[in-house]
């Protein structure tokens, strides 16, 4: 049909599926805040994907030609299938939304505990270890909205589909839009316990995860239910996961968490890394620290104890502004305010002893014993920047005095602490 061959150009021309909705609402634009809209979708676009030439003016003569066989959701429907034939021929051509097959999800990953090398990827999967990265998030993306349409399902109209009258005495080969009408509903518990699996995948692949094997952060209930047809029931596991399980999926999400803030804020990385972080050689990057929260909930680990170590995380790599942000999002105050103290702890340390001024010696002599001592336990090795200026310092150490109750045991360690930071002499520029 025509929205089938049409699919096969847009795939050979290889554009970004956006210029389809461009298209179309340059032709649908009836008044002067149409192009409004259309300007601003623009930014959504790669500039190398503006540079098409007559392909726009194509598209919008084919729509007018074909109004109904090129309806938005027929075509982009279409679009999809064509990517996932030209993906089964080869895995590193089609790029865009992919059918979550089990011959890659249950490769070599499930098993060796690690980001699996290219030469392995390739070998065992048919694409590389950059091409598998994306291909999950991909992966993820498509159950994410598997998942969206089935709650949706309800509250939305089956579709008509309509035929231009050339084609109504033709027959033919029954559509892919009706194939897809015909298809069972998912089940959706068995879909998100695919998704966290994929999440998990994925971030093993993102960010090259070792000593993780995904399989062992799930019982034989959950196991035994991978890789079945998403429109089947399977048993899931339900009611209180034993301890061991839980455990290990917290290292995991723990691990999760320290590798993006990591990749996002480290101090080796030049002025731009920041921003660079931010995205994948595949388009924007998700935002893991979110995900691995979710994933706990799923996971039946502490969200809290996520959320707590990301704010520990942020103030370790030195971004204490955005660490103050992720504070508010954090239940148990008090936990957070005595890992906060000793990051402080850590930072004054590394201040004093290992900096070693003769102005740093003296005011270490005049601190109280207790202070003292405590100090010296401190390790400044597992801070990821200790090059905080002692004023930002001297602010993390009152946002902890503000966040402890002064009945708290290390209350009156902190109002020492704040004493010795503010005491401390600071650099002149």
């Amino acid at each position: 049909g025509i929205a089938d061959s049409v699919a096969k150009w847009i795939f050979k021309q290889d554009f970004n599926p956006e210029i389809l909705k461009l298209a179309n609402k340059e032709r649908d634009a009836e008044n002067p805040d149409e192009p409004k809209s259309i300007n601003r979708d623009l930014f959504e676009v790669s500039e190398v994907d503006m540079n098409l030439g007559a392909i726009p003016g194509l598209l919008q003569l084919a729509y007018k030609q074909f109004p109904c066989s090129l309806e938005p959701d027929v075509l982009h429907a279409h679009c999809c299938w064509e990517y996932v034939v030209q993906w089964n021929k080869d895995p590193e051509v089609a790029l865009l939304k992919k059918n979550p097959t089990s011959e890659l999800i249950n490769a070599n990953i499930l098993m060796v505990g690690k980001s699996p090398k290219d030469r392995l990827c390739r070998r065992d999967v048919g694409m590389s270890d950059t091409a598998m990265t994306s291909f999950l998030g991909s992966c993820l993306d498509l159950l994410r909205t598997l998942m969206e349409a089935d709650v949706n399902r309800d509250e939305m109209q089956v579709p008509v589909l309509d035929t231009e009258d050339p084609w109504l005495a033709v027959e033919g080969p029954i559509s892919i839009v009706e194939l897809a009408l015909e298809q069972k509903h998912i089940h959706y518990p068995l879909v998100e316990h695919h998704s966290v699996l994929c999440s998990v995948l994925y971030a093993i692949m993102r960010f090259s995860l070792k000593a993780v094997k995904p399989l062992s952060l799930f019982d034989s209930k959950g196991k035994n239910a991978f890789f079945k047809d998403l429109t089947s029931i399977q048993l899931l596991p339900s009611g209180e996961m034993d301890p061991n399980f839980i455990s290990v999926r917290q290292q995991f999400l723990l691990k999760v968490v320290s590798a993006a803030v990591q990749a996002q804020h480290s101090i080796t990385k030049d002025k731009d890394s920041s921003e660079e972080a931010l995205t994948t050689p595949f388009g924007k990057d998700q935002d893991w620290p979110m995900l691995a929260v979710d994933l706990a909930h799923h996971l039946q680990v502490s969200e809290d104890v996520v959320r707590r170590h990301y704010v520990g995380e942020l103030y370790s790599h030195g971004v204490d502004h955005l660490g103050e942000e992720a504070i508010l999002q954090v239940q148990d105050k008090e936990v957070l305010a005595s890992q906060l103290l000793v990051l402080a702890g850590q930072r004054l340390a590394h201040a004093l002893l290992h900096t070693q001024t003769k102005e740093g010696m003296e005011l270490l002599a005049r601190l109280p014993p207790t202070l003292c001592t405590w100090l010296k336990a401190m390790d400044p090795q597992d801070l990821q920047n200790r090059e905080v200026p002692i004023a930002t310092t001297a602010k993390l150490v009152n946002k902890v005095i503000e966040l402890l109750p002064e009945n708290h045991g290390q209350y009156n360690l902190a109002l020492h602490l704040i004493e010795a930071v503010e005491a401390m002499p600071i650099p002149s520029l």
